[in-house]
């Protein structure tokens, strides 16, 4: 079948979250074709190119979400690669239409100040007509967009200033939307304009989302938005994904937002309203992990929609270390992972320092680099600082030179080559997080067969799931105690980093998560509405429909005659897909950093 893979930020490009995770499943599924619909968070993420595709992905469009320009087109790639806004974008609306945009914009701005003061958890009548409000306008402004364009300008115009002005002073608004002023109210139709960007691209036709059988967002949000429309103008079910929280990301952002609390407060319910409609419209929702699902379901996601799904790992280049019979540094604590304050290396040291009372001869290796800016180099600056002075050098004589126990590092060096000779170092792998999604680096060190000790975040308890020890965040002496207990205790150490081991394999294999979407996406569109009219062979008019996009006998070879000219090749067959081929040739796609595992 045809899957339209819509992703924010990500996949294709060589940054971008979710970017592994998405090549898997392409080069795991071969038997399905992939149309790549990818929105692009800023210019440098643009200028890093793409990843190497495979084969199977027949088309990629991309849509800039950062650019203020209104023809978003790149010149230098291939006619038709590049989503762009609606025909029609910046001109001026007939009367008709300029009544129909106002009272589109009137409804979800009205849902967006009302919803202030009836949140996610709420089930009253008011809850249920803001929601209502939000739908009637999201959608009515798509087909605003579809039918006449014009959407950037109009949303940036001094009407959608002045509707935004009184919904924000009307009845009903809350206090803190109430007190917002003029820049306020510009500062929230900027964001808003930028937010519905993807209801004007030229993505909403039968070459383009009409063509795929199913639609599969990466992630919910902006990335679930064009399937949210795939569904109301062709039928096309929808699948949402999300390893994280994108509301919750929003949610922690906001603080450090320039813009003022009127705007927050409205930019939160804005994706509080859309949330709840993507979790209500998808055909299936599946989770990373059951932190991720709790905050679906606040949302109003229904629970015989969802179905954990976790993210699938590469066990292999762990299996090394997994298999071997040493116990790594029995005197050693191992930290991996990136240096931010939301890893919280602060009471880690001082946890370390409790450590070394109980047990002198305990070292503790930090590996990771700080995150990109000002302020990971800061926190990874004070983290040094505060080591240095809990752990003066220590000196065995007054003629000995001293050893600070604490050390950072970064891996690729020549004695920490790789990340599996990392988590090798240390007998106890230690992830102290304040704020924690799925624990990316609690599952490395399961594979490698290490006991783990644990701030009891996110989805820590679930991954662990009795394996390793637990403790409460912001707890030094917890973090403490629970070390002395594993470091004084080898053979309780050797239990836990085999059950982790096995855990692990048994869950949260690349092949575990590529099995799980190969049933789901037969049994999705096994289920939904046959979209007979789209899928007619062209080669045979008058002949009977076919299911899907690509019918099965497309893969055997010779059962059916080649295809025209664009069409999709017959297996065995060499076909170039369309994304690959530029004005010269070239491949397109290649510009970016190597193949997907790089």
């Amino acid at each position: 079948m045809r899957i339209g893979l819509l992703t924010d930020g990500g996949y294709p490009y060589a940054t971008g979250e979710s970017r592994l995770w998405c090549d898997r499943l392409v080069r795991g599924l071969p038997q399905h074709e992939f149309d790549l619909f990818a929105l692009s968070r800023s210019a440098d993420q643009e200028q890093q190119g793409w990843v190497r595709l495979p084969d199977r992905v027949g088309r990629v469009r991309t849509a800039p979400m950062w650019t203020h320009e209104e023809d978003a087109r790149h010149p230098g790639r291939p006619r038709g690669l590049t989503g762009r806004l609606a025909t029609g974008l910046g001109r001026s609306y007939g009367r008709r239409d300029r009544r129909r945009f106002t009272a589109h914009v009137t409804a979800l701005v009205g849902a967006v100040c009302a919803g202030t003061e009836t949140g996610p958890e709420s089930d009253g009548a008011g809850a249920d007509a803001a929601a209502g409000l939000f739908t009637d306008g999201l959608y009515g402004l798509a087909d605003l967009a579809r039918e006449s364009g014009g959407l950037h300008s109009a949303l940036r115009s001094e009407t959608s200033v002045r509707i935004v002005e009184s919904a924000c002073r009307a009845p009903g608004a809350g206090r803190t939307v109430h007190s917002a002023t003029v820049p306020d109210y510009l500062a929230f139709v900027a964001e808003l304009e930028r937010a519905l960007r993807p209801l004007s691209l030229d993505w909403y036709d039968e070459d383009g989302l009409g063509a795929v059988d199913l639609c599969h967002a990466a992630s919910g949000g902006a990335a679930a938005l064009p399937g949210l429309l795939a569904k109301r103008f062709f039928g096309v079910p929808l699948l949402v994904t999300e390893h994280g929280v994108p509301l919750r990301a929003h949610y922690l952002a906001a603080p450090r937002t320039p813009a003022g609390a009127p705007v927050r407060a409205l930019l939160a319910n804005f994706h509080g309203l859309l949330a709840s409609e993507v979790y209500r419209q998808a055909a299936l929702i599946t989770p990373g992990n059951t932190h991720v699902r709790r905050w679906q379901e606040r949302f109003g996601a229904d629970r015989n929609k969802l179905r954990t799904v976790y993210p699938g790992m590469e066990a292999e280049r762990f299996g090394a270390v997994g298999e071997g019979d040493d116990g790594g540094g029995p005197g050693t604590l191992v930290w991996i992972g990136r240096i931010e304050p939301a890893k919280d290396l602060i009471a880690l040291l001082h946890a370390f320092a409790e450590v070394r009372r109980a047990e002198p001869d305990v070292r503790l290796r930090i590996f990771g680099a700080p995150v990109q800016g000002t302020e990971g180099e800061t926190y990874l600056a004070h983290c040094r600082a505060l080591a240095v002075q809990l752990f003066p050098d220590e000196a065995t004589d007054a003629h000995a030179v001293g050893d600070n126990p604490v050390t950072f590092e970064e891996i690729g060096g020549p004695e920490v080559p790789d990340l599996a000779e990392a988590y090798a170092a240390g007998g106890v792998v230690v992830l102290s997080s304040v704020v924690e999604g799925f624990p990316i680096s609690l599952v490395e060190a399961m594979f490698c067969g290490r006991a783990t000790v644990s701030t009891d975040v996110g989805a820590v308890v679930e991954v662990v799931g009795g394996t390793g020890l637990v403790v409460p965040p912001r707890n030094p002496r917890a973090l403490a105690d629970a070390c002395v207990a594993l470091l004084r205790d080898p053979e309780r150490r050797a239990r836990l980093g085999a059950a982790a081991r096995a855990r692990a394999l048994e869950l949260f294999t690349v092949e575990q998560n590529l099995t799980a979407f190969r049933g789901i996406y037969l049994d999705l569109v096994g289920h939904a509405p046959a979209r007979w009219a789209a899928q007619v062979d062209p080669r045979d008019p008058d002949g009977p429909p076919r299911p899907f996009a690509t019918p099965p006998e497309a893969h055997v070879l010779g059962a059916l005659p080649p295809e025209p000219v664009a069409a999709r090749a017959v297996a065995g067959a060499s076909r170039v897909p369309s994304w690959a081929v530029g004005a010269a040739g070239v491949c397109a796609g290649a510009r970016g950093a190597g193949d997907g595992d790089a």
